[in-house]
């Protein structure tokens, strides 16, 4: 039994040649499907090009979503129409840009956030997903960690910015996304959110420090409209402040190293 179909082609050719037009259809499928959001691209030239490459945009499909909506993607995103709250620095393309204002909260470089919808993050019931543990009956502190409630949250100077009063939880995956500080002056208190991932929480010294702002600080971290939750958008604000801190907080850190 021979498996040559010719004198110079047999089976495990073949075989090999189906597998690579395979591999060829699923990277073509893959990196078609990967252009289901976020294009086409917008050029720096005109705002009247798009750019698609190779291979173009697939068709819409529509996917059906947790709450029962559905979405089309791709579809026809809204334009950013808000305006780039910065100056370039210099009169040239590509030229570094000098937030106006308050660079913490211009909206720019590291400070940048995205226009999220303004509804919160949901669990599979329909309920919010990030809530305080006041509102969160049977989530608590691991009693082998510190407790950050009642520690004092210092700033990258060193100085006090509040008191943690209370821990957000993730209810969908039971981790904490935030600490709950009370901040500002007597008459003025008022009530922000740290992420967890930004700070870091010292028993011995109790203490939860921040690098990203001064002590001072704390007191403009935009807040939430409701007290027990936070949206999409309110997140994103809250990440842009102390994200606008790691350059921004103090002048010589937006000064070059060298």
């Amino acid at each position: 039994m021979t498996t040559n179909f010719t004198s110079y082609i047999d089976l495990a050719q073949v075989i090999l040649y189906v597998f690579l037009g395979f591999f060829l259809m699923l990277v073509y499928y893959l990196h078609r499907e990967n252009k289901r959001e976020g294009y086409p691209l917008e050029s720096d030239r005109s705002g009247s090009i798009t750019v698609q490459g190779f291979p173009s945009v697939p068709k819409p499909k529509t996917f059906l979503l947790a709450d029962g909506s559905t979405v089309q993607a791709p579809r026809p995103e809204p334009h950013d129409s808000r305006p780039v709250n910065a100056t370039p620095s210099a009169n040239f393309p590509g030229a570094p840009l000098v937030p106006n204002g308050d660079p913490m909260t211009a909206g720019v470089g590291p400070g940048a956030y995205a226009d999220r919808r303004d509804i919160p993050d949901t669990t599979v019931h329909g309920t919010p997903k990030l809530v305080p543990m006041r509102v969160a009956p049977g989530f608590y502190v691991d009693p082998k960690d510190p407790n950050p409630i009642g520690m004092t949250v210092v700033g990258a100077d060193g100085e006090a910015g509040g008191v943690v009063c209370d821990v957000w939880v993730d209810q969908a995956e039971y981790l904490i996304r935030y600490y709950e500080i009370e901040t500002g002056e007597k008459g003025k208190k008022r009530n922000v959110l740290l992420p967890a991932t930004l700070a870091r929480v010292v028993g011995a010294a109790k203490q939860v420090r921040v690098k990203s702002i001064l002590g001072g600080q704390f007191a403009s971290v935009p807040i939430q409209k409701k007290p027990d939750i936070v949206t999409r958008l309110e997140e994103e604000k809250i990440f842009g402040f102390y994200g606008a801190g790691t350059l921004y907080a103090t002048p010589q850190r937006a000064e070059p190293l060298l």
